[in-house]
């Protein structure tokens, strides 16, 4: 009966021809193309870890006394979005573990997005025809970083609040729109009654999105067939490599309890992100050598670093936060999203290409590159200032002004000097 059952969809539907087609096609096997995969099955856990603690988390600023286990806190007046946080974390069984795991997951989740991304803008693998899959995997950054803010936002601990209260001064300084486009967001006046609440929906609420993305993000993959590495046989129209069957198949399944295994490992040794230590929020306290997790610090350093000066336009005054929260953001997604047309403008390559191009091959892009990752880490390092000077011995001010300069030759020094190494190279091998 299956059989005949079988053969009544293939003979109405195709299905075992596409079954044969999609079994025969070929993955290149360079390990750096597992890196999209990896991200995957972050997201994966991330959804798996999610739906676990849902029904445990209480998204409300409603004022309650905690009486739980944590005998530090008891009596201690509290969000219950905090409350619950700390149920799951002392109360439920696994919940300290799951939450852990969610965490590690979100983080590897946005580490798997930015490596990948990085490996596809170094090798020209944005190149036409896989534009719109560039674009694709940028907004799925943005959505990720967006996501992740969300749910390090949801717990209403001191550390969370607090950068809050920084992304809710950061919307009001937009010119205009700014109180409305803050109220959007955060219902308010951080922490305001509904804060919590919309944080947590919007965080429930983009990973369909995301899943969207990811969807559409693969039919193209699949429709546009693989990138190939450079190497003997390998051309636009012949991709070498593994079939999806068995040999790709097995690699994927393994890697996915590779990457279960590295996240419950952390989750369960791994402390992240102890809120009981951080208390509940208050507007007027926070913690000392206080940093966002790594996605979000380099925007951190960016408001420690710019000056703090307003200018007035037009009777019309823009606060110094608009600069390095909003226009600075919007610069680097823009130049982003557009940079496979302005570079085959500049270029004149309008060819489609299927394999890969050595970093050295493009030594302009290259340099571009290393000095975009080298004005971040200065961000990042930036972010973590007080914490940098205090284990150094130093002073804040000081290295606050080191970072200022650092911030703009640093770039400059590592973008000629990439430069020049990528052309002797390419030189020396052409």
């Amino acid at each position: 009966m299956i059989s005949r059952l079988a053969r009544w969809f293939d003979e109405r539907l195709g299905a075992a021809s596409f079954a044969r087609r999609a079994l025969d096609k070929v993955f290149p096997d360079h390990w750096s193309f597992m890196l999209g995969e990896i991200a995957l099955f972050s997201f994966i856990i991330l959804v798996g870890t999610g739906l676990f603690l849902a029904p445990f988390f209480n998204a409300s600023e409603t004022r309650v006394v905690y009486e739980g286990s944590y005998q530090a806190l008891k009596g201690v007046d509290m969000s219950a979005a905090y409350r619950s946080t700390l149920q799951i974390s002392f109360d439920v069984r696994a919940g300290l573990f799951v939450r852990q795991m969610h965490h590690w997951a979100a983080l590897i989740f946005m580490g798997a997005i930015t490596i990948h991304l990085l490996r596809i803008f170094f090798t020209g693998a944005f190149r036409r025809p896989r534009e719109i899959n560039w674009i694709i995997g940028l907004t799925l950054l943005a959505l990720a970083m967006f996501n992740d803010f969300t749910g390090y936002s949801a717990p209403d601990d001191l550390l969370s609040g607090t950068g809050l209260r920084i992304a809710y001064s950061v919307l009001l300084s937009v010119p205009f729109i700014g109180d409305w486009l803050a109220f959007i967001m955060f219902g308010g006046n951080v922490p305001a009654q509904v804060t919590i609440s919309r944080l947590y929906g919007m965080h429930v609420v983009v990973p369909f999105f995301i899943l969207a993305l990811l969807g559409l993000h693969l039919m193209i993959l699949w429709r546009q067939k693989h990138t190939n590495c450079p190497g003997p046989g390998r051309s636009n129209q012949r991709i070498v490599g593994s079939r999806m069957w068995p040999v790709y198949s097995t690699k994927f399944t393994g890697l996915f309890f590779l990457v279960f295994a590295a996240i419950a490992t952390l989750g369960g040794l791994v402390e992240i992100n102890p809120i009981w230590l951080f208390g509940p929020f208050n507007a007027d306290a926070v913690s000392s050598g206080s940093q966002p997790d790594w996605y979000i610090i380099w925007l951190e350093g960016a408001l420690r670093l710019f000056p703090s000066a307003d200018i007035r336009i037009a009777g019309h005054t823009i606060p110094g936060l608009f600069f390095p929260g909003v226009i600075l953001p919007l610069v680097m997604f823009g130049l982003l999203y557009f940079w496979p047309f302005i570079e085959a403008r500049v270029t004149g390559d309008r060819e489609l290409h299927h394999v890969l191009q050595p970093p050295v091959a493009s030594p302009v892009r290259t340099a571009i590159g290393a000095a975009a990752i080298t004005f971040l880490l200065v961000l990042i390092v930036a972010g973590s200032q007080d914490v940098v000077a205090v284990a150094a011995g130093g002073s804040v001010v000081t290295l606050r002004a080191a970072l200022r300069i650092l911030v703009a030759a640093g770039p400059a020094a590592v973008g000629i000097i990439t430069y020049l190494w990528c052309r002797s190279l390419k030189e020396r091998t052409s």
